[in-house]
């Protein structure tokens, strides 16, 4: 295996520009995820890696090895793609086995590279099936397995759960990370899936028009927010964001919030002049009876294990909050909310950027809300 070095990839078709400047490491051994919506760039910056588009400017390197110009067939990278690309004439042994065949590898080496990939991917007794009657985990079993046989450097996967249901693609997130383990394998995995990026990768790309937005570990990015963009992309529900109506200065510790002000980490940067975002985590939200801001629930959903519930603030703005089922919560109802200010995100309203706060250097522990004095 070996690690892969990205450094300021850049991708233009005619007048539209889909990957911007982007520079990353894939660690030797590391499961990585480019993360996005539609459109975003993350599957043009795969192909670029795997050599199936050249880019624009930029480099690649593969090992110490630059491959920026290289054909595909020169860069030792497997490729696994969405809707599996086999072979429906042939067996699944034809199809595990054909990379090799179509490289010369003698047959009694196949034989083993084929069995070994099979029974790791627990397809042994599918190997003299046709692979236009299997299921699309099987389909998906045996593109994998064709990756696998070849031994690359690196495995490229593009969104190769999307054409599974929900219940089968959960159940494959753990197949696919417990045979990254195994292997070892340096991999880069594609996916719009938040859900698959959070439950399998050790890093993940965020991408948004074309530039990665944020780089890091799936808890760091989930609680370290570095835009707007990020924070609402990642969570399910997403983050819940409310405009602050005051100046901030460096070294501020509360935050008015309609009639109360909340205690929150030192602000690090000068923020006087900029209007800002509050962001909260739906389960950094408690509802009280007696806080003193107030909202009105508006809308319930419950989900076995824990309820969803809307509502709109007094401090102009709607939540969304994730409580636990034994918290009644009724539409109509007036109702108190706490807000977590430690666990809280400033944004930047121009920019969509976070604000630097103590909280990113130090852990804080739960703060409450006090009342605002009105002259």
């Amino acid at each position: 295996m070996a690690e892969i070095r990205i450094h300021n990839l850049h991708k233009a078709f005619a007048d539209f520009t889909a990957v911007k400047d982007s520079s990353f490491v894939v660690n030797d051994g590391e499961f990585f995820c480019l993360l996005g919506p539609s459109g975003c760039g993350k599957t043009t910056t795969l192909r670029m890696i795997a050599g199936l588009e050249l880019p624009t400017s930029g480099s690649i390197f593969l090992g110490n090895e630059d491959v920026t110009f290289k054909r595909a067939s020169a860069r030792d990278i497997a490729f696994v793609f969405q809707m599996f690309a086999l072979y429906p004439h042939m067996t699944v042994r034809q199809n595990i086995a054909f990379p090799l065949v179509s490289q010369g590898v003698p047959r009694a080496e196949i034989e083993q590279r084929v069995a070994q990939a099979a029974s790791t991917l627990h397809i042994t007794h599918l190997l003299k099936r046709s692979v236009s009657g299997l299921t699309s985990g099987d389909r998906q079993r045996v593109a994998l397995g064709r990756a696998i046989v070849r031994q690359p450097l690196a495995f490229m996967m593009d969104e190769p759960l999307g054409a599974l249901d929900a219940e089968f693609r959960e159940l494959m997130c753990q197949e696919l990370r417990a045979l990254h383990d195994r292997l070892g394998a340096t991999t880069v995995y594609v996916t719009h899936d938040q859900r698959e990026a959070m439950s399998m990768a050790d890093k993940i790309a965020i991408m948004n028009q074309g530039v990665i937005e944020q780089l890091g570990a799936p808890q760091e990015i989930y609680e370290r927010p570095a835009s707007v963009f990020v924070a609402d992309f990642m969570g399910s529900p997403a983050m819940n964001f409310l405009p602050v109506n005051a100046a901030l200065a460096r070294g501020a510790t509360t935050l008015p919030l309609g009639d109360i002000a909340l205690n929150i980490p030192a602000v690090a940067d000068d923020v006087s002049q900029r209007p800002l975002l509050y962001g909260v985590r739906p389960e950094h939200i408690r509802l009280s009876a007696d806080a003193p801001l107030r909202a009105e629930v508006v809308g319930v959903e419950y989900l076995g294990n824990c309820q969803i519930v809307t509502l709109n603030t007094a401090a102009g703005g709607t939540l969304r909050a994730k409580v636990g089922v034994q918290t009644r919560a009724v539409r109509g109802d007036q109702v108190g909310l706490e807000l977590d200010g430690s666990e809280m995100t400033l944004f930047d309203q121009a920019s969509g950027r976070a604000i630097r706060t103590a909280r990113d250097d130090i852990a804080l522990s739960t703060v409450g809300t006090r009342k605002v004095a009105h002259g």
